[in-house]
């Protein structure tokens, strides 16, 4: 994420995440998934900016726009600011009041985010606005908590919270929290579409069964930090896809529209419903977009990865 100080506010921009491997190794005593994962940030932001508030109340305001990138079919069920949620059951309030509870101030915040990055979609969107409140509150209220500290506290809010704090591509196990940086990455770019429809996390889930036999994601990490494109398309991998195919037939249609295009390899971003391509350069990824913008699937984007 991206933070800097204006005048009067702490503004963070936001990143959206793409999964480039997902396995799903058991399911947890605890309700949870143990999972092996390779995430990778992308520059679909949300902005979220942050300035004290003399009351000592916590007061979010949210605004839905539509990255200027993309294109929205008829169908989209993201409606608007309308059904953004501005109190706790907003992470953002969530995490900015769990930082308040332990550092023990009654100090308070007014928040404006600023929402580009899709819901429902297996793009993370809320976890990294989470981490970015967590950031904006640090900074702006002059805590100087530890990035420890504050990776614990992510943790408590959301299996992908902690990763957002790393700013850039990591291997997550456990629940998603236990996070391993990977130092040396090959940049890259794709082509993601969000379709007009969502997909509950929880709901894929509970239709996915664990891995009998689990697949490794060390010759994807190796062929990132190698710089071995086409090699990281041939290995991307999501064990949550069977799951959400049988829950949206936007997956198996977003599959075969991408296949008719040259992309290095496809598939889907967490639970979906979220589908990416990776190309082999930036100009690559705004010529396909274009292309796939006139076919009504979505909202559609050219984005690459960050740091």
């Amino acid at each position: 994420m991206y933070v800097r100080r204006s005048a009067v506010d702490i503004v963070v921009n936001a990143p959206a995440k793409l999964n480039l491997f997902f396995e799903v190794l058991a399911q947890r005593a605890d309700g949870y998934h143990e999972i092996e994962t390779l995430m990778c940030p992308v520059d679909l932001y949300d902005t979220l900016y942050f300035r004290e508030e003399p009351s000592g109340q916590i007061k979010l305001e949210c605004e839905r726009l539509l990255e200027s990138g993309g294109s929205c079919g008829p169908e989209s069920d993201d409606t608007g600011p309308d059904t953004l949620p501005e109190g706790s059951d907003n992470l953002v309030v969530r995490a900015v009041e769990l930082l308040r509870h332990r550092v023990g101030t009654g100090r308070g915040a007014r928040l404006r985010l600023v929402k580009r990055i899709p819901t429902e979609a297996g793009l993370g969107g809320g976890s990294s606005d989470a981490a970015a409140a967590l950031v904006a509150a640090n900074e702006g209220w002059g805590l100087g908590r530890a990035p420890g500290e504050l990776a614990r506290m992510a943790a408590e809010l959301g299996s992908d919270v902690p990763f957002f704090l790393v700013g850039g591509p990591a291997i997550c196990r456990g629940r998603g929290e236990q996070v391993v940086p990977i130092a040396r990455a090959v940049n890259l770019s794709f082509v993601l579409v969000r379709p007009p429809v969502g997909l509950s996390t929880a709901a894929v889930y509970d239709v996915c069964r664990p891995a009998g036999k689990p697949k490794a994601v060390e010759p994807l990490r190796k062929a990132l930090s190698a710089g071995d494109t086409k090699e990281v398309g041939r290995l991307l991998f999501n064990r949550l896809r069977p799951a959400a195919e049988t829950l949206s037939p936007w997956i198996c249609r977003l599959q075969q529209r991408f296949a008719d295009e040259d992309f290095w390899g496809h598939g889907m971003s967490g639970s979906g419903t979220s589908y990416f391509g990776l190309c082999r350069h930036a100009r690559h990824a705004q010529r396909i977009a274009r292309r796939l913008q006139a076919n009504g699937v979505g909202n559609v984007f050219a984005v690459r990865s960050c740091r």
